[in-house]
C-alpha cells in the first residue's frame, strides 16, 4: 500500500482540476514473500521457477486522491493465480521473450505470461495489475461515479 499511496500522492497535476489522482502497485506473494519486478534474466527466471507448478498470490493495490479536497482512499484487492508446472526448456523460453522483465513476479498474465498460467481465482485485473471493478466501486468514498458519457 505504501508504493501505491506515494504513487498518488507524489504525483504532479493541476490542483485546481476536478480530478481522481491514482496510483498502483502490484506484488506477487509466495509464501510470505513479495515478488517485485525482476532486476534481470537471472532473476526473472528464478521467479518463474519458483512459480512452477503453484499457486502463489497477486496484491494489487490502490490509492486514489481528490484532487482538490486531497480527500484519499486506499484499498488492496488479492487473486489467487497457479502455474502449470514448467519444465527447464519452457522457462529458458518465456524468459528470453523479455515479457516479465518489467513486471511483479516476471510475468504479465496480459501477455505471454497467460501461457504459464493454469488457473486463477479471483479478479484478472488484479493479476494485470489494475482492479477496475473494485476501483469502479471505491469512486463514491470519494464522492465520484463513473457516469454514462455525454
Amino acid at each position: 500500500m505504501t508504493h501505491a499511496r506515494g504513487k498518488a500522492t507524489g504525483a504532479h497535476y493541476d490542483r485546481s482540476l476536478e480530478a481522481v489522482v491514482i496510483g498502483a502497485d502490484t506484488v506477487v506473494d509466495v509464501d510470505g514473500e513479495a515478488f517485485g519486478k525482476p532486476r534481470d534474466a537471472r532473476e526473472s527466471r528464478a521467479m518463474i521457477a519458483r512459480l512452477s507448478g503453484r499457486e502463489h498470490v497477486v496484491h494489487t493495490a490502490f490509492s486514489l486522491r481528490d484532487a482538490i479536497s486531497e480527500r484519499s482512499f486506499d484499498t488492496i484487492s488479492s487473486t489467487r493465480v497457479r502455474f502449470y508446472a514448467l519444465d527447464d526448456a519452457e522457462i529458458d523460453r518465456y524468459v528470453a521473450t523479455g515479457d516479465g522483465l518489467d513486471k511483479a513476479g516476471a510475468y504479465g498474465i496480459q501477455g505471454r505470461g497467460a501461457t504459464l498460467v493454469e488457473r486463477i481465482d479471483g479478479d484478472f485485473y488484479t493479476v494485470m495489475g489494475f482492479p477496475l471493478g473494485a476501483f469502479v466501486r471505491a469512486l463514491p468514498a470519494l464522492g465520484w461515479h463513473l457516469g454514462a458519457s455525454a
